[in-house]
This record gives C-alpha cells, structure tokens and sequence, in this order.
C-alpha cells in the first residue's frame, strides 16, 4: 500500500485551510484600514473601532444578539439533553417514532418553513389569549431554541451511547435513584459535550437571519438582521471591525473551552 505523498498532502491541507480562513484574515486586517473603501489600502488606524462603538444602532443590535444567544443555547441545553438521553436511553417505546420526527424535524425543516409556522402559532396565541402582544425577544428566543434544541439533542446522545453504562448500572444496585445518577454520575461524563452543544446552539442563534425575520418586532433588531440591512446599501468598515471583535471573543471561548476539555480528559 503506497503512502500519499506528504508534499501533495500538505499543499491540498494549506489550500482548504487558505479557502476557509483567508477571507476572514482579509476582513479583520481591513478594519484597521484607514480608508471608508474597502478594496484599497491606503494606512493603519482604529478609527472604525470608534465609529464602531459610537454606533448605537449596531452595538444595540449586537447586545440583543448576545443576549438572546446565550438564552438560546443555556435553554436548548436543558431541553436538548433530556431529549437526548430519551434517545439515548430509554429504548423504544410507544409513539418512539413520533418522538423522534419532533426532535429531529427542525433539522431537515427548512427555516423559512420554521419560521413562518413559528409566527402563525404566535399569532394565533396572541388572537387567544393577548399574549405575546407582538414580536420581540422572547419570540426570538423560542425559534432559536425550537431550532437549536435539535443539534443539541444529536450530540448529547451520540455521546451517551458511547458511555460505559456499567458505571450507571453500579451507581443504581447501590441505591441511588436514577435522577441522582442523571445528575451525579452522567452530567459530569458528558460535560464536554454539554460544552460544546452549546457553543454550537449559541453560535446558531448568533447566526441567524431567517428566522429572526419572521419572529422579530419594532425596536428588537437582531445584528444578523441589521447587518444584512446594512449591507444592501454598501458594507462600511465599522462592520468589519464589529466582526473582528466577534471573531477574537469567539476565538478565545474555543481555546478556553478545549484547554477544559483537555483537563478533563487529562484527569481520567
């Protein structure tokens, strides 16, 4: 068997790697450009950095944005993981079919779909009952963890199956309650996966244009959303500096993350 050449092999790694991450390097090293074009170099300067933060417009969008990610995700955890370990677990059971259709439905729907069937039934509870009185952040939030509680529950249980179930079986023969051994044996097995699930949900949510559209009011303006308004009428460089802001705290929470992960793993 003959070994792939490793000067073909390292230039088609550099090629991926280049396509992928080029476009962001040219993006975070054009925000420090000092011109308003954005095909022309013409001087270092932070002065989009100051733009950037005198923009109340898009630091107001970019806070919602957070904000309801982080609720999305923390949400899409809780909710994925139990659904995940009824995957995992609980074996086939009447209605097993259903129950995975509804889990997984938000993966193969597609999100125009989502969010359209999202903004009927708030519509109709809104006709019912008054409340919610009209779109905004909790509407938001609901469709992003409707649409984000579906990864999670993928990857929780993927890593559930892969757990030594003797370790379960030996906490329950010496009296422990199957909620006990949930939340004392299994969460602490599975919690780089809960890590990463919800970076993922998070950075889902962060993302989001479609369903945002649908779901969103006056005065709840999504930084995706005021991004993509923006961006109809000619992308200016305080954009570029938001992103690269983004991009550094988003690089900083993975390394974070993998050094915790490597611990952990590290001490088993």
């Amino acid at each position: 068997m003959t070994r792939p050449d490793p000067v073909l092999r390292a230039v088609v790694l550099g090629a991926g790697f280049a396509f992928l991450y080029v476009p962001i390097l040219c993006l975070m090293v054009f925000s420090f450009n000092d011109s308003s074009m954005m095909t022309s170099w013409t001087g270092f300067s932070f002065k989009w950095y100051g733009e950037l933060f005198r923009d109340d417009a898009l630091l107001s969008a970019a806070r919602l944005s957070l904000v309801i990610a982080a609720l999305t995700a923390t949400a899409a955890v809780i909710i994925g993981t139990w659904a995940g370990y009824v995957l995992a677990r609980m074996g086939r059971f009447r209605g097993f079919g259903l129950y995975i259709g509804m889990v997984s439905a938000p993966l193969v729907m597609p999100e125009v779909v989502l969010g359209i069937s999202l903004l009927l039934m708030f519509v109709e509870i809104s006709e019912l009952l008054g409340w919610p009185s009209g779109n905004g952040m909790f509407t938001i939030w609901v469709g992003h963890v409707t649409l984000c509680m579906a990864y999670v529950a993928v990857i929780i249980q993927s890593r559930i199956r892969d757990l030594d179930r003797s370790l379960e079986e030996a906490a329950l023969d010496l009296g422990a309650s199957p909620l006990k051994v949930f939340f004392v044996i299994t969460l602490p097995l599975i919690f780089p996966a809960l890590l990463a699930a919800w970076l993922l949900a998070f950075t889902l949510s962060l993302d989001d244009v479609v369903i945002a559209s649908f779901l969103s009011g006056p005065g709840y303006t999504t930084l995706p959303l005021e991004v993509f308004s923006r961006v109809r009428l000619g992308l200016k460089p305080e954009i570029n500096a938001l992103a690269t802001l983004f991009i550094l705290i988003v690089g900083l929470f993975v390394v974070i993350a993998n050094r915790m992960q490597w611990r952990k793993q590290a001490q088993q």
